[in-house]
């Protein structure tokens, strides 16, 4: 049998059962990565928000013609 292990979530290599990471490199990648996503899902957030007030704004004006 193997030992009770986990793979770094970064690039896959073996680690303690206690990790996440097996360096300090791989966690620094994640953490980017992370702040990325977060960065992405913030700007189509704001997107998807100034979408449907245009869409509230447009229908305003053309009821009121």
């Amino acid at each position: 049998m193997t030992e009770d292990h986990r793979h770094c979530i970064v690039c896959g290599k073996p680690t303690g059962p206690d990790k996440f990471f097996c360096s300090p490199s791989c966690e620094e990648i994640f953490k980017t990565q992370q702040k990325r996503m977060r960065r992405s899902r913030l700007i189509m957030l704001a997107l998807f928000i100034a979408m449907f007030i245009a869409i509230l704004v447009m229908s305003a004006f053309r009821g009121s013609s």
